[in-house]
C-alpha cells in the first residue's frame, strides 16, 4: 500500500490537529482529505501557511484550556442531586446515565457533551453518593460528586414467614426428601 504525507488544515479526530504533517494512505488523501479541503500536499509553498495555522492553533488551545479551567471552577461550586422514583426496599426504577448528568449540568448553565462524562461501572442504579469524572480538556479532568435520592418515602419490604412449601421435607427414615408432587384433581364427571 502506498502512503503519502499531507499537511492538515483542519483538525481530524484520530489523525491530528491543524498544522500537523501526517502520513496517511494515498487513497485516503486523494479521495477524502484533499477534495474536502481538510489537507494540503506537502511542498515548500504550503510551509508558511502551515506555520500560520500552528500559531492559530496555539492561541485556540490556550483559549480552550482557560475555558476548561473556568468550567472546572463552576463545577466545583455545583451540587447535583437526582430525585428518582423508588419501589419497595428503595430499589430504583431506571438508572442515572451520562445523558441525565449532562442534562442536569445544562440546567445549571454548563454545557458538556455526554461522551466527556465517564461513569466508572456504567449507569448508576443505587441510591446514595456517587462520583463521575468529566474530561473538559486534554489536560483538565474533574471529579464531580452527585447524590441520588428517593422521590418518595422508602417502603421497607415486609419479611415473609416461611411457608409450608419452603420447608424441608423428610422421608420416613428422617433423611432429606424431595418435595411431594401436587396430586392432580380428580376429573369431574
Amino acid at each position: 500500500m502506498a502512503f503519502t504525507e499531507v499537511l492538515l488544515i483542519k483538525p481530524v479526530d484520530g489523525l491530528g490537529a491543524e498544522g500537523e504533517q501526517v502520513r496517511v494512505r494515498a487513497g485516503f488523501a486523494r479521495n477524502f482529505l484533499l477534495p474536502q479541503g481538510i489537507a494540503l500536499p506537502v511542498n515548500r509553498s504550503n510551509t508558511k501557511y502551515v506555520e500560520a495555522l500552528k500559531k492559530a492553533r496555539d492561541v485556540r488551545e490556550a483559549r480552550d484550556l482557560e475555558a476548561a479551567n473556568g468550567t472546572a471552577a463552576k463545577l466545583a461550586a455545583i451540587k447535583l442531586v437526582f430525585a428518582v422514583k423508588t419501589g419497595e426496599g428503595g430499589k430504583m426504577f431506571g438508572a442515572i446515565s451520562t445523558a441525565e448528568i449532562s442534562a442536569k449540568l445544562a440546567e445549571h448553565g454548563i454545557e458538556i457533551e455526554r461522551k466527556r462524562i465517564h461513569l466508572g461501572q456504567g449507569p448508576v442504579k443505587l441510591l446514595g453518593k456517587h462520583t463521575t469524572s468529566i474530561r473538559l480538556h486534554g489536560s483538565v479532568m474533574v471529579e464531580q460528586e452527585f447524590e441520588v435520592v428517593s422521590e418518595n418515602p422508602i417502603e421497607v419490604a415486609a419479611e415473609e414467614a416461611p411457608e409450608a412449601e419452603e420447608r424441608e421435607y423428610r422421608d420416613d427414615k428422617g433423611k432429606k426428601a424431595r418435595k411431594p408432587r401436587k396430586e392432580k384433581a380428580a376429573k369431574s364427571e
